[in-house]
């Protein structure tokens, strides 16, 4: 356990990623908790309203991130200095990417249906560090060996290909694919090769006089859209509490 956790955490100096992981994922469920606490009315916590105004915990969030990075680029990868940037860059990251819907459309819109998109981004980026963390490179380069890293052109053609199947995927509107993709080659190129989603800038571009291929799209993204809506808002609900219901209109009278 010793020898794998220098090979393969200390001396990479990867032990300050590790730190800002444990620190985004801990201070995410910890503002979570207290924000449902709040939201249910129970417990000591309050919101922050000084002289009125509402203070979001993404203005400490961008405060710690700041600091932390910042720190982070001055101390390097090794040392103490390295994890404790590590820890404030992670929590300060937790706090702004909890809030990330608000940012994105610029309104309180933590407890509503936009506002799980903050969950979406939260999870989505504790798994691309996991997988760096795991040992994938950047575009899926990874454990180039000596012959490999002489081999420039190589090197630089399987980036260049890679990153064309996740524009493609991007454009298709395979976001999640493209992203993860950059990270695991093969995933982005099953989102360049499958279907473009019916409102993606491909399928207007390409599928505008192809018929059949926009019936196909359209029927393609209903079913998965109805296969995984509801175990994904479940998923949703669980880590970040269910968004309020909308009361509906009332009837017109007769």
């Amino acid at each position: 356990m010793g020898n794998w956790w220098h090979t393969n955490i200390a001396e990479p100096g990867k032990l300050p990623l590790l730190l800002a992981l444990a620190a985004f994922v801990l201070t995410f469920a910890i503002t979570r908790t207290i924000t449902r606490m709040i939201r249910a009315g129970k417990g000591p916590f309050r919101n922050i309203t000084p002289g009125g105004i509402h203070i979001h915990h993404v203005v400490p969030g961008v405060v710690l991130t700041v600091i932390g990075g910042f720190g982070a680029v001055a101390a390097g990868r090794h040392g103490v200095a390295a994890g404790v940037c590590a820890v404030i860059f992670g929590v300060g990251a937790g706090l702004v990417l909890d809030e990330f819907a608000l940012i994105l459309h610029l309104d309180d819109v933590y407890w509503t249906e936009e506002g799980r998109q903050s969950v979406e981004v939260v999870v989505l980026t504790a798994s691309l560090v996991v997988l760096v963390l795991a040992g994938f490179s950047p575009l899926g380069v990874d454990d180039v060996t000596d012959a490999e890293q002489q081999s420039r052109i190589g090197v630089i053609t399987s980036y260049a290909v890679n990153f064309c199947f996740v524009l493609i995927a991007l454009f298709k509107g395979k976001t999640r694919m493209a992203v993860i993709g950059t990270l695991v080659p093969f995933v982005a190129l099953v989102g360049a090769l499958r279907l473009a989603r019916p409102t993606s800038p491909w399928a207007k571009r390409f599928y505008r006089d192809r018929h059949r291929a926009r019936s196909k799209a359209v029927l393609r993204a209903y079913h998965h859209d109805v296969r995984w809506a509801g175990p994904r808002r479940k998923f949703q609900d669980l880590i970040g509490g269910a968004p309020d219901r909308v009361p509906l209109p009332p009837a017109p009278k007769p």
